[in-house]
């Protein structure tokens, strides 16, 4: 078993490094890298070139659909942050709080829509596929714009909003009722001052197996979590044949996502960051474009001059 594969037995928290372990001299190239380029013209010549693109991506690259990110200072939903409510803990003791918050989001998102960078990630993948390339996205998002702008070929390392796992059987389970059931009608509500709901388990998301009806939660991975081993294998398969890497709208610093792309990067793969500012990982890569996300990558995965159209 490889170095990677073994993270998906870890929790999150404690995964420090991942897919396979890097030359020396594969190591030595990354860390004596110059700094990146943002030079587009050259970025564009890889690009033309690269038959197997793998595209990470953030919240950054959902923030310009006006998803809120919860993270950093202000991203409290009432007087909580998301990880005070993200985790299994949290859900044991006051499962109808957590439902209210993730009803809310829920509800945020299906008003929300794919921007440009979507649109032009899930535009590359289609316009490539027909040239015999591919394009795979792997997203830390939970709010399935990616899906909703048409990219097919898509891995959801932290699960989704609008998929629920039963906690008696198991059972996953796509859900795009508003509301997911009537008693979380008109509850979430943001505003510090609104007091909980307080909604009996018995009214919340009830699993609909036949025979089940356990409680449902919803299919996204929290804190304290490991990460699916299943998608993290898929996800190992497709870093290990990609001959680019974009890295999109990302800190670069919540793990193991952050490893992706440097240990990438360690195998003299070209990676490019898309981001509005720099990160921890930014002088490993070799191109760096600075910016929203929604600017900078449409011309980046515009069709080439060279590529032939059948």
């Amino acid at each position: 078993m490889c170095l990677f594969q073994s993270t998906a037995r870890r929790l999150v928290s404690q995964v420090h490094c991942g897919l396979k372990a890097s030359s020396s001299k594969k190591q030595k190239f990354c860390l004596e890298m110059a700094r990146p380029s943002s030079n587009m013209a050259d970025f564009r010549e890889v690009f033309a070139k690269a038959k197997h693109i793998a595209i990470i991506t953030g919240a950054g690259v959902s923030a310009e659909s006006g998803v809120p990110t919860f993270r950093g200072a202000g991203g409290f939903w009432r007087k909580w942050q998301a990880q005070d409510l993200a985790t299994p803990g949290a859900f044991a003791r006051n499962p109808s709080r957590v439902w209210e918050f993730y009803h809310y989001r829920r509800e945020v998102m299906l008003s929300k829509h794919p921007n440009p960078a979507h649109i032009a990630i899930a535009e590359c993948e289609k316009r490539l596929s027909k040239q015999g390339r591919s394009v795979v996205v792997i997203t830390q998002n939970i709010d399935e714009l990616h899906r909703k702008a048409g990219t097919k070929h898509l891995l959801e390392i932290h699960g989704s909003l609008f998929k629920t796992r039963c906690t008696s059987c198991g059972n996953v389970a796509a859900n795009y009722k508003s509301p997911i059931c009537p008693a979380l009608a008109g509850k979430g509500a943001p505003d510090p001052d609104t007091e909980d709901a307080a909604i009996p388990v018995e009214d919340l998301p009830q699993c609909e197996e036949d025979g089940c009806n356990g409680l449902l939660r919803p299919h996204v991975v929290w804190f304290g979590e490991a990460l699916d081993p299943g998608v993290l294998t898929a996800v190992e398969k497709e870093l290990d044949i990609c001959d680019l890497c974009l890295v999109v709208g990302t800190s670069s610093v919540v793990y193991p996502a952050a490893m992706f792309a440097p240990q990438v990067s360690a195998r003299g793969v070209p990676v490019a960051e898309f981001n509005m500012e720099t990160t921890p990982a930014t002088n490993r890569f070799r191109f760096h474009f600075p910016g929203p996300c929604g600017t900078t990558l449409p011309p980046a995965l515009a069709r080439h001059e060279t590529e032939i159209i059948s």
